[in-house]
């Protein structure tokens, strides 16, 4: 079983920065990919960036691209988003999954990290 645990969350002002973080523990080995989503009240969850837990590819959404960047801290097996140039609709919970190996399916999630954007 993987375990997941976010940190990092809190309040940012427009144009800042924002670094969140994704504790992994467990079965480390069976995860194949690590996916950051977040979800604003009254809207459906969202994809933000996911990392290849092996490989190390990542990917975007569109709405983070050029903005955000993931990777993976191997001496605390972290998975770290750190987003630049905040906007309000960056607002929301943020979580962390994870996939099995070689699933496109996230199956494992942590509890979430809140993020307020104020301007």
């Amino acid at each position: 079983q993987v375990h997941l645990l976010e940190s990092g969350g809190g309040l940012v002002q427009v144009g800042g920065s924002l670094r969140l973080s994704c504790a992994v523990s467990g079965r480390i080995w069976s995860i194949y990919r690590v996916g950051w989503f977040r979800q604003a009240p009254g809207k459906e969850r969202e994809f933000v960036a996911r990392i290849n837990w092996s490989l190390g590819n990542t990917f975007y959404g569109d709405s983070v691209k050029g903005r955000t960047a993931i990777s993976i801290n191997t001496a605390s097996d972290t998975v770290e988003l750190l987003m630049n140039s905040l906007k309000p609709e960056d607002a929301g919970a943020y979580y962390c999954a994870a996939s099995p190996k070689y699933s496109e399916e996230y199956d494992t999630w942590g509890q979430g990290t809140q993020v307020t954007v104020s301007s």
